[in-house]
C-alpha cells in the first residue's frame, strides 16, 4: 500500500508512558486495528469506516485525519504537542537527530 501521509501528524497516548505519532493513514489504521475490542464504540466504528474509505479513495485524506483526531480526543488519548517538552518535539537534523 502506498502510504498516504497526513499534512500534520496526530499524537496519541498508547499506554501510560508512550506517545505515538500518527503521521499517515497506514499509521491510523494500524492503531485502530490494535484498539481493544471492549473499547470499540460507535465513534470508533465511524472513524474506522472513514479511514478505510480514504484508503479506497472514497474520502479525502484530511477527512480521515480529522476524524481520527476527533475520535482520539473523545477517547481521551489525544496529546497536545504544544504541551510536550522541547526535547521531544525540537528540530532534528543530522544523523540520529543530532544538531550539526
Amino acid at each position: 500500500m502506498k502510504d498516504k501521509i497526513f499534512d500534520s501528524p496526530v499524537f496519541v497516548k498508547d499506554g501510560k508512558f508512550t506517545i505515538v505519532e500518527i503521521a499517515s493513514l497506514g499509521d491510523a489504521l494500524d492503531f485502530l486495528d490494535e484498539w481493544p475490542i471492549e473499547l470499540q464504540d460507535v465513534l470508533y466504528e465511524t472513524t474506522m469506516r472513514v479511514c478505510m474509505s480514504a484508503h479506497d479513495g472514497g474520502h479525502p485524506l484530511n477527512a480521515a485525519r480529522d476524524t481520527f483526531a476527533k475520535w482520539a480526543k473523545s477517547a481521551n488519548i489525544l496529546e497536545d504537542v504544544a504541551l510536550m517538552p522541547a526535547w521531544m518535539t525540537g528540530p532534528k537534523s543530522g544523523p540520529g537527530g543530532v544538531l550539526t
